[in-house]
C-alpha cells in the first residue's frame, strides 16, 4: 500500500458549483503547484511561504490564465495526509476543474484512487484504521445521531477505549510471560486475583461495545419500516403524513398502490426508511398480484411493520389480520405496531372504548397500537414515540462509544470469546502459557480494529468504499 508518488483529485462533488477544490498530496505537491500557480508578485514562490496559509493568484497554462484561485498550503507532517498538501480552490465550472486536474497530471502528479488521501493519513500515523473508517461514515451521515457517532469515532473516542484495554492486557501478558522465563523458580509475577478482576472488567467493557452494535447499526443504516394492510385503509395517506409531503398517490379506489414506494424521515436523530406497499388481498389483476408479492417480500425485509387498519373495522377482523401477519413473520425479531387509522370517523367515546389492550389480544405486546388520523395528521407524534419505544432506541450522548461497523463488531466478538476463555482458565487455574495464548489472541483482534494488525487486502477492501478525493 505504501506509495510515495504525488497524487491529485477533485475533492468536491461532481458538477457545477460556485467553488471546487482540487487536492494535491505528496513529496512533489508544492513543486508541481509552483509550476502552475503564480502570485501577483511573480517573484514569489509557494515553496517559500509559511505553512497553513492561504494565497491568492492565478493558474496558468503556457502563459494563459485558466482561473483565479486561492491555494491552501500545508507542509509535512502537519497536514491531513502527513505529507506536503496543496488545496486549490477554483471556480466550480466543470471545465476549470478538469483543466486544473489535467495540468497537475501533466506536470508529474497522478490521479488518486478511492480514499487514497485517507490511506496515506493512516499509513503516516495521522489516524488509526477505525478513525479512517469513521471519515467515510461521516461523509455518508444523513441524521444527527449518525453524525454524532461518526464524529466521536473520528476524534478517537473508540480508539482511546481500545488503547486502554490493550494497555491493561499487555501489562498482564508481560507479567505472565515473565513468569514463564522463571518457571523453574515457580515465581508468580502476575497476581491471579488482580488478573481475574481485570479480565472481568475488560469482559464487561467489550460486552457493552458488542451490545451497542444493535443501536449503532440502526443509526448507520436506518430502520426499515414497512407499511402494510388491506387496500383503502390509508397506507399511502399515512406515508404522506409521516414524510410531510405528497409522496404517494391517494385515491378512494382500491389497488391504487401497486409498487413499493420508499422514502426516509428522521425521528429524534434516527433515520427511518418508510415503505408504502400494495394492499394485501386476493386479486385477479396481474399487476396488482405482483405488487402484493412485493409487499410480502418487503414485510420480510422490515425491522418494524406498521399494520394499518380502518378504525371502523370489526375488532374480530382486526385481530384476524394481526394473527395472519404474526403467522407470516413467525418467530422473527420483527416488531409489529397496529396503526388504527381514520380515527376521525369515530366518536371520542367509541374510540376510547373500542381500542384497548383487552380488545386486541392478538398483539405481540398489549401496548403496541396507536389510534390516529393520517388524513388530519392527528396523533402522529404518538406513532413517532412508539417507533422509538418498540426498538428500545436511546439517543446516544456526545461521549458515548457506539459500534456501527460490522468489521469492528466481528473483531470485538472474537476478542470477547478469547477473554471468556481467559476467565474460565483463571477459574480452573490453568497454566500461564495457556492464559497468555488467549490474551494474545484477544490483543490480536483488538489490534485488527485500529490497524495495528492488518493486511493490504483488508485495507484495500476498506478504502475502496471511499470517494476519490478523500
Amino acid at each position: 500500500m505504501l506509495d510515495t508518488s504525488t497524487i491529485c483529485a477533485i475533492s468536491t462533488p461532481s458538477g457545477k458549483g460556485a467553488i471546487a477544490v482540487v487536492r494535491l498530496s505528496g513529496p512533489d505537491a508544492i513543486h508541481i503547484c509552483d509550476q502552475l500557480f503564480f502570485f501577483k508578485d511573480s517573484r514569489k514562490k509557494l515553496a517559500s511561504q509559511k505553512p497553513n496559509t492561504l494565497h491568492f493568484g492565478v493558474i496558468k497554462d503556457q502563459g494563459e490564465v485558466v482561473d483565479e484561485v486561492v491555494v491552501g498550503l500545508f507542509k509535512s507532517p502537519h497536514s491531513y495526509t502527513g505529507e506536503d498538501v496543496v488545496e486549490i480552490s477554483c471556480h466550480g465550472a466543470t471545465y476549470i476543474q478538469q483543466k486544473i486536474l489535467q495540468l497537475l497530471i501533466d506536470h508529474g502528479a497522478r490521479l488518486a484512487g478511492p480514499g487514497e488521501f485517507t490511506i496515506r493519513a493512516f499509513l503516516n500515523g495521522k489516524m488509526d484504521l477505525s478513525q479512517a473508517e469513521a471519515v467515510a461514515d461521516l461523509i455518508a451521515t444523513s441524521s444527527e445521531a449518525a453524525h454524532r457517532v461518526a464524529i466521536q469515532q473520528m476524534r478517537g473516542g473508540f480508539s482511546d477505549k481500545l488503547r486502554k484495554l490493550r494497555e491493561r492486557l499487555l501489562h498482564f501478558i508481560s507479567m505472565i510471560e515473565l513468569e514463564l522465563d522463571f518457571s523453574e523458580e515457580e515465581v508468580e509475577f502476575a497476581d491471579r486475583k488482580e488478573l481475574s478482576e481485570l479480565i472481568r472488567s475488560i469482559h464487561e467493557i467489550i460486552q457493552g461495545l458488542v451490545e451497542s452494535f444493535s443501536l449503532g447499526n440502526v443509526i448507520k443504516e436506518g430502520v426499515p419500516v414497512t407499511i402494510a394492510g388491506q387496500p383503502n385503509v390509508g397506507k399511502s395517506t399515512l406515508l404522506n403524513a409521516l414524510l410531510q409531503e405528497e409522496r404517494a398517490i391517494v385515491s378512494e379506489f382500491e389497488g391504487t398502490t401497486r409498487d413499493a414506494i420508499e422514502d426516509t424521515f428522521v425521528i429524534k436523530g434516527i433515520n427511518f426508511r418508510f415503505i408504502d406497499t400494495a394492499g394485501l388481498r386476493q386479486t385477479t389483476d396481474v399487476v396488482e398480484t405482483m405488487g402484493v408479492e412485493r409487499t410480502i417480500r418487503k414485510i420480510g425485509q422490515a425491522t418494524v411493520i406498521l399494520l394499518v387498519v380502518d378504525a371502523r373495522e370489526h375488532l374480530e377482523r382486526i385481530n384476524i389480520a394481526i394473527r395472519e401477519l404474526r403467522d407470516q413473520v413467525g418467530e422473527s425479531d420483527k416488531h409489529i405496531i397496529l396503526v388504527v387509522n381514520k380515527a376521525d370517523t369515530l366518536e371520542p367515546e367509541e374510540r376510547n372504548s373500542k381500542f384497548t389492550s383487552d380488545n386486541l389480544p392478538e398483539l405481540p405486546s398489549d401496548q403496541n397500537f396507536v389510534v390516529l388520523s393520517a388524513l388530519h395528521k392527528e396523533n402522529l407524534d404518538r406513532l413517532h414515540e412508539k417507533l422509538l419505544e418498540v426498538l428500545e432506541l436511546g439517543v446516544p450522548g456526545e461521549h458515548d462509544v457506539i459500534i456501527t461497523n460490522a468489521r469492528h463488531y466481528e473483531a470485538l466478538q472474537n476478542s470477547l470469546e478469547s477473554i471468556s476463555r481467559v476467565m474460565e482458565g483463571l477459574e480452573q487455574q490453568i497454566s500461564g502459557d495457556l492464559l497468555a495464548q488467549d490474551i494474545r489472541e484477544a490483543l490480536h483482534y483488538l489490534g485488527e480494529i485500529t490497524g495495528e494488525i492488518t493486511t493490504d487486502e483488508i485495507l484495500g477492501n476498506i478504502f475502496s468504499r471511499f470517494c476519490i478525493g478523500k
